[in-house]
């Protein structure tokens, strides 16, 4: 569904032209002469602005544009979409005819033929796109799912995000989002932009790990058009949503709806051996994890097309959720003290609870310039969350006569807190010429936060919790961030380059209400540049050669000073002294497409940080003042460095007309440093990890797509996830830590059914042989005296089958909202009813 415009001006003056008479033709086969003619398929006047609209066009073949005025030449050229592959088929379909002179030199642009059905992976030099409309086993699931399809790509049993092994930043229709991606609905998704390493264009944060782009899906044609869905899975969670989109002159209205019942059953067991001086105390858990939670979302917004050139866009999003983990954990332990071994057993219960509510919106002005792909964009986006959550735990141990050995601990965690998060942003495209590009920017992140938290006990007299004050906390935050870009690109025959500055200033202050402690981090400016070199082969043949420094600032989580006792075990605390890391970024790419559509990418790249932001653990006294002893803190430091270097292959290949294969491997070695935490803290080891995803389509309209996964042993992630250790007794020191291998194969299949294929069933298998199982080794020595090991293994929905139907519909139809002629016989050159919305 193709869309021309544009503005008819005078040749000498520049005046608009009013009342000139367009006229667009297409050239058509004539079945009774057997020879091709020329149909006129428009017809308008210009406004007062000599603006014309003219859409609901198909974007295959050539056009005739001819425009005629008293006083002026008639003016005539041939235009067509001059689609190319890897173009944005929404904004490729839109085009800007620019302002038209009526003595203008005619240019006839080429086109080409477009497929039918779009690939899974698009690989761009700078960038791989994943299309989620063709990943069937993500159907049904939420921006997580899609993650564990995309190569490069790891998630893990807890959702948390790598992008070759370091956590990416995430963005939404190109800007920093403050949602998880357990809170984006995969269906409402059009593709993922997986940039290994941003140009200064884009925020420098992420540590040099790279960026994860969601697009949302969008649809600004004329009529309406949606899509409503529902599904099971085999745990009992459900699904259920729909969108609808619908515009009519200059409004275009869009809202979607979302609801899921997650349920998530999964067995866990930790294996823990702590020597303190002449003490060892060896600790075995075995037992269930649960998960059960609900999630509401919805988004309504408009488009107002001010005219061709200028769009205003408001959106607002409400988001809600509430989540419920259980564990039930069987304990045996075995204390050796002074050649007096004693055997206890013991439970180790807990029930939490985590609920939100998020609310959004945005507002955004466009503005195109009679250039082509000369434009000007402005946004502002304002979020606001509050959360609150409690954790109950029970301990309790039992004697060789299943007798209570000690007194029972009931320990109670509470907390709640608010997020705003302001950003405002400005980007500028001007292309200067067909070989020369300039690109500036400016941007403002504003964030404030207030997490209070609470500490009880259980007091066995009086059946009630205790307020234990001595370990709350009330903690306030503002963090800001200012930046300004400016990127240049120019070809020089086959030889392209651009170069790039960004300049941030970051400022961090927080405060313990309580106590009256300030903590003060700032950076008042930072330089980071950006180098791409690219060089042309042959027309089949890139070579790119990328450099950027990037920043990881520490989150939320890592620099609240707050004693998490959610897991008595491992008692964690964020440092508020912590300092962003710095990050140097290095790429050598090669691309090499073959015929049919086949393509390799090769990359060796290199990254190195300094301050890297570790978890670190120590030997300290018990923070709780109710308890006489000293247990194993874990918090976070700046580690001194750390610097990772690879070789990663992705291909795409299409084996036969219906069946095609993307692969990746990526083959790399991680080193950190923590010498100058302590003297041992060092670790390094080679990996690699591979995924591979096939792609059948099947006659009857039906689609196979089975895929697999598999990554071998692997350093633990530096900063983990900063969120606390809920489960267990949580990983120790980093540094001497990692991953045994492990690895799954999914697979669905779809049929589509009714005209336009607009109804479609999938059914999906997750884990198909129950091999995904997380398994970590950590060790932790404080000193020779003073040391512990722990070996913990998880799996989660293994073998989990989700059944999903979903039904597209939609028209495209200039008089939607228009009474309608009901003797009126013409038929529009339409997509059939149903057709739309995907």
């Amino acid at each position: 569904m193709g869309h021309f415009y544009g503005k008819v001006v005078d040749a000498s003056s520049n005046k608009p032209l009013e009342s000139a008479s367009v006229q667009l033709s297409h050239s058509q086969f004539d079945s009774v002469t057997k020879q091709k003619k020329e149909v006129v398929v428009a017809a308008m006047l210009t406004d007062k602005k000599g603006e014309f609209s003219i859409d609901k066009l198909p974007v295959f073949g050539a056009y005739q544009l001819s425009i005629s005025t008293v006083g002026h030449e008639v003016y005539n050229e041939a235009i067509a979409f001059n689609l190319k592959p890897g173009d944005d088929m929404l904004n490729a379909t839109d085009k800007d005819l620019g302002n038209i002179k009526l003595q203008p030199q005619a240019q006839e642009l080429a086109g080409v033929v477009i497929t039918a059905k779009q690939p899974l992976m698009k690989m761009d030099i700078d960038k791989k796109v994943f299309n989620v409309s063709q990943s069937l086993t993500s159907v049904g699931g939420t921006a997580q799912d899609v993650m564990r399809n995309i190569p490069s790509v790891n998630v893990d049993m807890d959702g948390n995000v790598t992008l070759r092994n370091k956590a990416p930043q995430i963005f939404v229709d190109g800007r920093p989002t403050t949602l998880t991606l357990d809170e984006i609905p995969a269906d409402e998704i059009d593709n993922i932009e997986i940039i290994t390493n941003p140009s200064a264009k884009y925020d420098a944060s992420g540590g040099g790990a790279g960026i994860l782009n969601i697009i949302m899906k969008k649809n600004k044609k004329p009529g309406y058009n949606g899509s409503v869905r529902g599904g099971v899975d085999s745990k009992g969670g459900t699904n259920a949503g729909g969108s609808v989109n619908m515009r009519q002159g200059k409004i275009n209205v869009f809202a979607n709806g979302n609801y899921f019942h997650f349920v998530s059953k999964g067995g866990y067991t930790n294996n823990r051996v702590d020597n303190v001086n002449d003490s060892k105390s060896i600790l075995f858990q075995n037992g269930d994890q649960n998960r059960n939670g609900r999630m509401y979302s919805g988004t309504l917004g408009f488009d107002y097309f001010i005219d061709n050139r200028n769009t205003l866009s408001v959106s607002g999003s409400a988001r809600n959720g509430k989540f419920g983990n259980t564990q039930f954990l069987s304990m045996t332990t075995d204390t050796l003290l002074d050649n007096d071994n004693k055997q206890n057993t013991g439970v180790n219960n807990s029930a939490g609870n985590f609920t939100w509510k998020n609310y959004g919106g945005k507002i955004s002005f466009k503005h195109n310039f009679a250039k082509p792909n000369k434009y000007i964009t402005a946004d502002a986006n304002y979020d606001n969350s509050n959360n609150s959550n409690y954790n109950d735990v029970f301990i309790q141990y039992y004697d060789a006569n299943n007798n209570p050995s000690s007194p029972a601990s009931n320990v109670r965690t509470t907390g709640d807190g608010i997020n705003s998060n302001f950003t405002f942003q400005t980007d500028y495209t001007n292309p200067i010429t067909d070989k020369m590009k300039l690109e500036a920017g400016l941007r403002g992140n504003v964030r404030i936060s207030n997490s209070n938290n609470e500490n009880y006990v259980l007091d066995s007299i009086s059946g009630k919790y205790q307020n234990v004050e001595a370990l709350n906390s009330n903690y306030k935050y503002n963090d800001q961030v200012y930046a300004g870009y400016v990127t240049f690109s120019q070809m020089l025959n086959n030889f392209t380059y651009q170069l790039g500055g960004r300049v941030e200033s970051s400022e961090y202050r927080g405060e313990l209400v309580d106590s009256n402690q300030n903590f003060h981090n700032s950076y008042p400016l930072s330089f980071f540049p950006s180098v791409f070199l690219t060089q042309k082969l042959s027309e089949t043949q890139d070579l790119q050669l990328n450099y950027s420094r990037k920043i990881n600032r520490p989150n939320f989580y890592q620099i609240i000073p707050y004693y998490d006792f959610s897991n008595p075990l491992n008692i964690s605390v964020g440092n508020p002294n912590l300092v962003p890391e710095f990050t140097n970024s290095l790429e050598l790419n090669y691309n090499l497409n073959f015929k049919n559509g086949n393509n390799i990418l090769a990359t060796i790249y290199y990254r190195g940080t300094s301050n890297l932001i570790s978890q670190y653990q120590y030997w300290g006294e018990n923070p709780n003042p109710a308890v006489n002893d000293s247990v194993f803190i874990t918090t976070y430091e700046n580690a001194s460095s750390s610097k990772a270097y690879g070789l990663e292959l992705t291909s795409m290949n299409k084996i036969a007309s219906w069946w095609n294969i993307t692969s990746n491997i990526n083959l790399y070695n991680s080193a950190i440093d923590g010498s100058n935490l302590q003297a041992s803290l060092t670790n390094s080891k080679v990996s690699w990890f591979g995924k591979i995803n096939n792609t059948f389509t099947l006659p009857k309209s039906f689609s196979l797509q089975i895929s697999g996964d598999y990554t071998s042993k692997t350093i633990l992630p530096p900063g983990g996830n900063g969120g606390g250790s809920h489960w267990g007794g949580g990983n120790l020191a980093t540094a001497n830590g990692y991953i045994m291998p492990t690895g799954g194969v999914d697979a669905a299949i779809k049929k589509d059914f009714l005209k336009g294929k607009t109804l479609s069933v999938s059914v999906s298998m997750s884990d198909i042989f129950k091999t995904r199982t997380s398994r970590t080794h950590s060790e932790s020595y404080i000193s020779k005296d003073i040391n512990s090991v722990q070996d913990v293994q998880r799996i989660m929905n293994p073998q989990q089958v989700r059944v999903n139907v979903s039904w597209r519909f939609g028209k495209s139809d200039f008089s939607l909202f228009k009474r309608k002629n009901m003797n009126d016989t013409t038929t529009p050159t339409d997509m059939p009813q149903g057709a739309m919305g995907q």
